[in-house]
């Protein structure tokens, strides 16, 4: 596993400097990785997540880590009003809005039929409610600055299939439509929109699945090219280019980081 994002890939400080990036999922796993990539790469970062201990705690480390205050609010973020708090922090704590990462979701996977009202609701709350709610919060300010990127983390297994994934399937993919549909949009006030499709990354959610379905987790890497998961520094380094000035012209993209899982 790859341990420091900022030393296996390196990084240009330069890339964000005076940035301010909002992370939401970012106590830990992936959402964690990112916010510790934009740092390095020299963005404020504010956080938000479900995890008040764990949101603390991460807050903590990633002040010490880049020598700068983070902001850190603590709601369901699938609710509109603490998704308004969240930007609200970043933005009057540090005075702008440049990078806004939907990273919050988590779904509940097994067979549809297995399913419940509450587990497929909670599906789609936690990954497309937050990112519409987020988004909505963020785009004003982006808006009037004239500049803004805002990068969705949606799903490789929205274009394969993924056993088990189709209720997950179903908010991801709309994830995949709200980036298509705002980049084109808001493209005229200097705002991109794209997203990250991830196939299996190793995180400790994977271990988790690994220990209670193996047979069925194994099939998830089985069918990645490359053999193995993607390391979530892979996946972060992906979100600090997409979230740079550098890529401007790269808007309303679904771009796989998936090791080939699909191609094209």
């Amino acid at each position: 596993m790859i341990a420091d994002p900022g030393a296996a890939f390196g990084f240009s400080k330069a890339w964000h400097d005076g940035r301010v990036a909002v992370v939401t999922g970012g106590a830990n796993g992936i959402g964690y990785a990112i916010a510790e990539r934009l740092a390095r790469d020299g963005a404020r970062v504010a956080l938000g997540d479900l995890d008040e201990a764990g949101l603390e705690a991460a807050a903590d480390r990633l002040a010490t880590l880049s020598g700068h205050e983070v902001a850190a609010v603590a709601g369901d973020l699938a609710e509109e009003d603490n998704a308004r708090d969240l930007i609200a922090a970043a933005r009057d704590g540090f005075g702008r809005i440049d990078i806004l990462v939907n990273n919050a979701g988590g779904g509940v996977i097994r067979p549809f039929l297995d399913h419940t009202p509450e587990t497929l609701k909670a599906t789609i709350d936690r990954n497309l409610w937050t990112a519409i709610w987020c988004s909505r919060a963020a785009l004003p300010t982006m808006a009037e600055q004239g500049y803004g990127r805002i990068v969705n983390i949606g799903a490789d297994s929205v274009r394969n299939g993924l056993w088990d994934h189709a209720a997950y399937n179903a908010a991801k993919g709309g994830m995949h439509g709200l980036t298509t549909g705002l980049a084109r949009e808001f493209a005229p006030q200097g705002i991109t929109v794209n997203a990250i499709a991830p196939c299996a990354t190793r995180t400790p959610q994977l271990d988790d699945y690994f220990d209670k379905a193996p047979e069925v987790a194994q099939k998830f890497i089985d069918i990645i090219p490359v053999g193995r998961p993607a390391e979530m520094a892979e996946v972060a380094s992906m979100v600090s280019y997409l979230a740079s000035a550098e890529a401007a012209f790269v808007n309303g993209q679904v771009i796989g980081v998936n090791g080939g899982s699909t191609m094209l």
